[in-house]
């Protein structure tokens, strides 16, 4: 009588996922070290933080990639709004006055051509 190729064990479940073993262990590394890789390749791609100086006043300026646009905002440096899927930037102080909390709240999405003008 040939032998059968399914686990004798009750329950549905590889024994070493049931009993949480080492496979499931190291499925489990390799996906948050994919996730992690995915999230790095991400905010590579958005570009990096930065910090400009215009008219004397530093400014964070933090590059959102069109992937990640989307909301709609309305352009401080003209009356037309960014539109969700349109490529922008992210401008607050970089020293608020009342703190970086305000700051950050404060915080506007321009146009990259925009911001560049002002």
């Amino acid at each position: 009588m040939p032998r059968s190729n399914r686990s004798r064990r009750q329950g549905g479940e590889s024994s070493s996922r049931a009993r949480g073993g080492r496979a499931a262990k190291r499925q489990q590394a390799a996906a948050d070290r994919a996730t992690g890789a995915a999230d790095e390749l991400e905010h590579l791609r958005d570009g990096w933080r930065r910090t400009e100086v215009r008219r004397g006043v530093p400014y964070t300026v933090q590059p959102i990639s069109a992937v990640r646009a989307v909301k709609d905002y309305v352009c401080p440096g003209c009356p037309n709004p960014v539109e969700a899927g349109v490529a922008h930037v992210v401008v607050w102080r970089a020293e608020g006055i009342l703190g970086d909390e305000h700051a950050l709240a404060a915080r506007r999405h321009w146009h990259n051509h925009c911001w560049r003008m002002a």
